[in-house]
């Protein structure tokens, strides 16, 4: 018969009784990074023996955590904590430590777990071999139902859900140089301490150091499940070499095809993506919204965002008849929505696109990039909340950007489109319904680069309580069309900005 899990921890647990003089906390973790910033990077060895690193994805979901040994499954407690096995991609284990009544201790690796499926290693696992990351289980969507709600898992990467939402986009503690020549770093979380909660406690405390070549970091996460699941994230970063790109909360979604995009793939689904758009909200106050692509090439584009309030890559797009997937529900990814805590200073957010045919695989990369660089020696701390919603209509706080639609033919055969490329641009919500007569509220419009607006169109779209702007735009011969346009009456603006390039 196999023990239960949490009785292999007693032993271990037992031990502390007494209530630490000081709690194990984020300043523990950081004297570590910045001790371990002094020294040489020193690459993890390769601990994962070659049967297990060596799985396909099929064999390796063989191996699966048995619910029934769910970490304090037993104490009736809010939380509970499932793990991660070795193999595959996920050949760097972590150590995991448990913090209760103020005391860290670790968390030793148990194979037996987990269910080996038809795989024959049960006896082979090493028993000092380390876990591959967690995840959190809560009562997410109903009284006692412990529902998935957060997982790390893999370098830096982790994820979240709130209620009624389904597994989309991802995010990591940093991104350092992404789409840069010389190639990108990717640091990883090495250890893990998580905070055993009282009974009753909504909130649960994770925290976290990362080790890299060029940088250390002390983690600490938050998490509050709920309609929206809320993380409030604090890093203390540590320099061991100058860093030309800093990227911070970094955001990965993947985009396939969508409404503005043509489905070259032969595949059912009108639309393929976890996230339709980024949404920026500068210092100024600007809301800014920029639809995703496929694009042909890599593509990087850079918007000022100085004192950012927020930004986020967004699901906007509800509606199952766009995607028509009843395994893979686009329509309930979440959105992700980064607040920073404290002035950010001078800089701007980043969208990487890379092209893509697989919808397995994420193609979009979203973060901060701050104009101060980090230098080798110093120190940063830093601090933003993540808001993981499936109803982001409150962001903006105005009209909205609903569907962007590009028209490369003249199927209609009319004059007007002869030479030109249309965008079809829909606003709805924040009161635009109200007016209903052209000429009550009009567009305001730009181009920078090459090619230019022929003219533009504005009407009433009964269809989204909302209006329609049509750019009939000249395309140009090379280079790119950076394309603006946002809705006003008067002298008040009634909509975010919508920001596109042609070519896409």
């Amino acid at each position: 018969m196999r023990r239960p899990f949490t009785s292999l921890l007693a032993l271990g647990l037992l031990l502390c009784a007494p209530i630490a003089a000081t709690a194990f906390g984020l300043d523990d973790v950081a004297r570590q990074a910045e001790q371990l910033a002094k020294k040489p990077h020193v690459a993890p060895p390769a601990s994962v023996p070659e049967y297990l690193a060596s799985l396909d994805y099929a064999h390796y979901r063989e191996i699966r955590f048995q619910p029934e040994q769910a970490l304090w499954r037993k104490e009736g407690l809010p939380f509970q904590l499932q793990f991660f096995h070795p193999g595959h991609h996920y050949t760097r284990p972590v150590r995991i430590h448990l913090i209760e009544r103020g005391r860290a201790r670790p968390l030793p690796f148990q194979p037996e777990a987990f269910d080996y499926g038809s795989l024959p290693f049960r006896e082979r696992v090493p028993k000092d071999l380390g876990w591959a990351g967690f995840r959190i289980h809560a009562d997410l969507n109903a009284p006692g139902s412990m529902d998935e709600t957060a997982v790390f898992l893999g370098g830096t990467y982790f994820r979240a859900l709130g209620q009624s939402q389904h597994y989309g986009l991802s995010a990591r503690g940093i991104a350092i140089d992404t789409a840069e020549a010389k190639g990108e770093e990717f640091p990883a979380f090495t250890d893990f301490w998580i905070e055993k909660p009282a009974p009753g406690v909504k909130r649960l405390t994770v925290l976290a150091l990362m080790d890299g070549p060029s940088l250390t970091g002390a983690y600490r996460f938050v998490i509050e499940p709920g309609r929206e699941t809320v993380m409030e994230v604090e890093a203390r970063l540590h320099a061991r070499a100058d860093i030309r790109k800093l990227g911070l909360a970094p955001l990965t979604s993947m985009f396939l095809h969508g409404e503005a995009t043509a489905n070259t793939f032969g595949d059912y689904r009108p639309e393929e993506h976890d996230s339709d758009g980024l949404l920026i909200h500068s210092g100024s106050g600007e809301w800014l919204w920029r639809p995703l692509e496929n694009t042909p090439q890599v593509r990087i584009n850079r918007f000022l965002a100085d004192h950012a309030r927020g930004f986020g890559l967004m699901q906007r797009d509800r509606d199952f008849d766009h995607y028509q997937d009843l395994a893979w529900r686009y329509e309930d990814r979440p959105s992700l929505w980064i607040e920073p805590q404290g002035d950010w200073g001078p800089g701007g957010v980043e969208l990487v696109r890379l092209p893509s045919d697989n919808s397995t695989l994420d193609n979009v990369v979203a973060y901060f990039v701050p104009a101060q660089p980090l230098l080798a020696g110093q120190a940063r701390t830093l601090a933003w909340r993540m808001r993981w919603l499936k109803d982001d209509a409150g962001l903006p706080g105005g009209a909205r950007v609903v569907a962007t639609r590009l028209s490369t033919s003249n199927t209609e055969r009319l004059p007007e489109n002869r030479g030109v490329v249309r965008y079809l641009v829909d606003f709805a919500g924040g009161g635009l319904g109200q007016w209903r007569t052209p000429g009550e509220i009009e567009a305001v419009s730009s181009l920078q680069g090459a090619g230019k607006i022929r003219s533009q169109r504005l009407e009433p779209n009964p269809h989204t309580d909302g209006w329609r702007l049509t750019l009939y735009i000249e395309p140009p011969a090379e280079g790119t069309a950076e394309l603006r346009a946002f809705l006003k009456r008067g002298e008040a603006v009634l909509s975010e900005t919508w920001s596109a390039a042609y070519p896409p």
